[in-house]
């Protein structure tokens, strides 16, 4: 029976994430590329051909040519309006735009009417010849065969044309500065020796020219500006200094001076009236003293609170019991009452009138301020008239002398001189890219369809995914048909399949020595791996050991074994678990398999169902007594339970894996659900190997059975 899985065992999904990494591996992608080595060097090959045809052939050799031109660095002084007439300042902006104006459109239809480019078939593609075959002939000979005859093409206008031909000198014009410098490099490359010096010294010519025209255009525009704005602010100085003097004949301001007089003058009543608000305060509260004192009755403290020497006299006479200076006492506190409120009365007085003088003053100062102010903005505003008049005077008068001294910005330095020899093509250095995209184009590729290819090729690769042992690698048997894979087995004892077969068997049964295993499960993931071919090729290698074999068709649900073997009982294995008949009377003893077979036969009742029932395991229990070796040939796992009910009752699970068919996700999906069941596998057979394609993907040098080695030992 089959050992259930350690609980410590890690499960097909675990083993197949620790396997999948992020990582490169750089040893396995050169191992990849080495295998893929001669289509790498077939793409390099052809790609050098082509680039070969190319550099010697078909490319047009171009010249190239170059004038140098320098910038007049004067730098600019804005503060003066000197702009029409000074230099460019030759900051990097000013250098970039500079580059940007040898490249304009206008400059460039400039030199195509100076060099009569339009003529020119190189710009001009309207006088190029048509081709007698062209990707475009083409595409309109089928459309019009589709849809029928095109509508001709309008001549194109001579602006169109003209548009065209600029286009084309631009793309054959390269502008750039020479870094930490004012020098520009003008360069063409044309078809031309002769031609692409004439090009870039035009164009330098054509610039500085460009660059007087732009100046003297300026320098006109400017002086009849300057002229009119001089005479616009003539007119306004003159109202300027109108309007000072209107507002200095209407104003009531003396001067400054005596506004500053007023100010100290209300700062000082100020402070005057801050101290008769301190005595009024002082006064008030002396009158409420008093007055409360007298109230009291207390002489003392009306003495006390009077703070009058003549009152303190008449006060110690009282206290000396002298007659009549009580009344003398209170006649004198009355005065001193009345001399209080008079004081205060007086100081209350004194304080309206400094209000008076306090609020007169500041009307006074308010309005001399407001008048001054606007005088002094007259007079700020006649200033400005007169020196922006007299700066613009002095403009006017210096543009009108250095009318027509101007000088351009720029200068050439270098003239292009006709090239000896073309500047392209490169012949080596098209080589040189060619091989090296044919090189890249071809590794691309390798690594391309090895990403796409989701099949297993080697047995290393089997184990690394799954973490378990290939025991078997067999190669495709050739026979078209399956009845024929018997007899080649039997004609072919020595050939690379029989042998995988042998060891596969060998593998199988010193698996376990003790204990080896007697029942065999062949399964897969999916039809058509070759399971049923490789149940009947072990049962043939095991028949031939002398061992007495069963082979059990287990696929009740499809019955292939009818494509191999020409029984005619119809009865098989459901007879056997029915009690119908006895095993011996229904298995078929094929004399080429040397073999007992014991075919299916088709059931109502679910196959599933069939072999989880008792009387399939007695079944084999008998089966083991009668035979050496039973081998069963079960569904696909992936497809219908069977192969894990039927699993659960063998020594021994064989599972097969279709060489560069079966995807890596089946074969873990497949291996997962015996996992569920519990269920171990004995080992992997990788089948249906193809000895020819392991040579073409570069593995025939590495598994000696199917490259050149092979034929040494195997006779197909």
């Amino acid at each position: 029976m089959n050992s259930v899985l350690p609980s410590t065992n890690p499960s097909i999904r675990d083993r197949a994430s620790t396997l999948e990494t992020d990582e490169i591996d750089l040893g396995a992608l050169i191992h990849t590329l080495w295998r893929g080595k001669w289509w790498i060097s077939f793409t390099t090959a052809l790609a050098v051909l082509a680039g070969g045809y190319y550099a010697f052939v078909a490319a047009v050799p171009t010249y190239t040519a170059g004038s140098v031109v320098m910038l007049e660095n004067r730098q600019e002084n804005v503060a003066n309006l000197e702009s029409v007439m000074s230099g460019l300042s030759g900051d990097q902006a000013t250098i970039n735009t500079e580059v940007e104006v040898i490249r304009s459109r206008g400059l460039i239809e400039k030199l195509v009417n100076e060099l009569d480019l339009i003529a020119d078939p190189e710009f001009n593609p309207t006088l190029r010849p048509a081709p007698a075959i062209s990707i475009g002939i083409a595409i309109n000979f089928v459309t019009e065969l589709i849809k029928g005859p095109l509508p001709e093409d309008p001549a194109k206008s001579e602006r169109e044309i003209l548009d065209t031909t600029i286009n084309n000198v631009l793309d054959s014009l390269r502008i750039s500065n020479v870094r930490q410098s004012y020098v520009f490099k003008i360069t063409a490359v044309t078809e031309g020796t002769k031609k692409s010096a004439d090009i870039t010294n035009t164009l330098a010519e054509l610039y500085i020219l460009e660059q007087l025209d732009v100046k003297f255009e300026a320098t006109k525009k400017a002086t009849e500006w300057l002229t009119s704005r001089v005479g616009e602010l003539q007119v306004a100085l003159e109202e300027a200094d109108v309007a000072v003097k209107e507002f200095s004949t209407n104003t009531k301001l003396v001067s400054p001076e005596i506004l500053i007089a007023l100010n100290r003058q209300l700062k000082d009543l100020r402070d005057r009236y801050s101290s008769a608000e301190t005595s009024t305060v002082l006064a008030r509260d002396l009158v409420a003293g008093l007055k409360a004192a007298k109230i009291s009755g207390d002489i003392a403290s009306m003495e006390k609170v009077a703070d009058d020497s003549i009152l303190s006299r008449i006060y110690k006479q009282i206290e000396n019991g002298a007659s009549g200076a009580r009344d003398t006492f209170s006649e004198r506190f009355d005065q001193i009452i009345e001399r209080a409120e008079a004081s205060h009365k007086r100081i209350d007085n004194q304080k309206l009138a400094l209000q008076r003088s306090i609020a007169a003053i500041e009307t006074q100062i308010e309005n001399q301020s407001v008048e001054l102010i606007k005088l002094r903005q007259l007079q700020r505003e006649a200033e400005a008239s007169r020196l922006i008049y007299e700066f613009f005077l002095g403009r006017l008068k210096e543009t009108s002398v250095q009318q027509g001294t101007q000088q351009a910005d720029s200068r050439i330095i270098s003239r292009a001189v006709v090239p000896v020899k073309a500047s392209a093509p490169r012949k080596s250095m098209v080589l040189v890219l060619a091989a090296m995209l044919g090189l890249l184009v071809g590794a691309a590729m390798i690594l391309l369809r090895e990403m796409r290819q989701t099949g297993i090729r080697t047995a290393d690769q089997l184990e690394k995914l799954t973490g378990m042992t290939v025991i078997g690698q067999i190669p495709m048997i050739p026979a078209r048909r399956r009845s024929n894979v018997l007899k080649y087995l039997v004609d072919k004892p020595n050939s690379a399949a029989a042998e995988a077969i042998r060891n596969l068997r060998t593998s199988l049964l010193l698996s376990d020595i003790d204990n080896p295993p007697k029942v065999f499960m062949s399964t897969s993931s999916l039809p058509g791996e070759g399971k049923t071919t490789q149940s009947l090729a072990l049962a043939q290698n095991m028949a031939g050991l002398g061992q007495k074999v069963l082979l059990i068709e287990g696929d009740i649900r499809r019955r292939v074994f009818n494509e191999y073997f020409d029984i005619k009982e119809k009865r098989g294995l459901l007879a056997v678990l029915s009690g119908a008949a006895e095993l011996k009377d229904v298995v078929t003893h094929v004399d080429e398999l040397g073999a007992d077979v014991l075919i299916g036969e088709k059931s109502a009742t679910n196959a599933a169902d069939i072999f989880s029932s008792q009387k399939f395991r007695d079944f084999l229990k008998a089966s083991r007594k009668a035979y050496d070796a039973i081998i069963i040939d079960t569904p696909p796992v992936l497809i219908v339970p069977d192969s894990r009910v039927i699993g659960q009752s063998v020594d021994a699970i064989i599972y097969t894996v279709k060489w560069d068919s079966t995807s890596r996700v089946q074969v873990r999906e497949g291996l997962r659900m015996f996992e569920t069941v519990n269920l171990r596998i004995a080992g992997l057979v990788l089948s249906q190997i193809n000895p020819k394609q392991m040579k073409h993907y570069g593995y025939g040098g590495e598994y000696g059975a199917y490259g050149a080695y092979g034929s040494k030992y195997y006779h197909d």
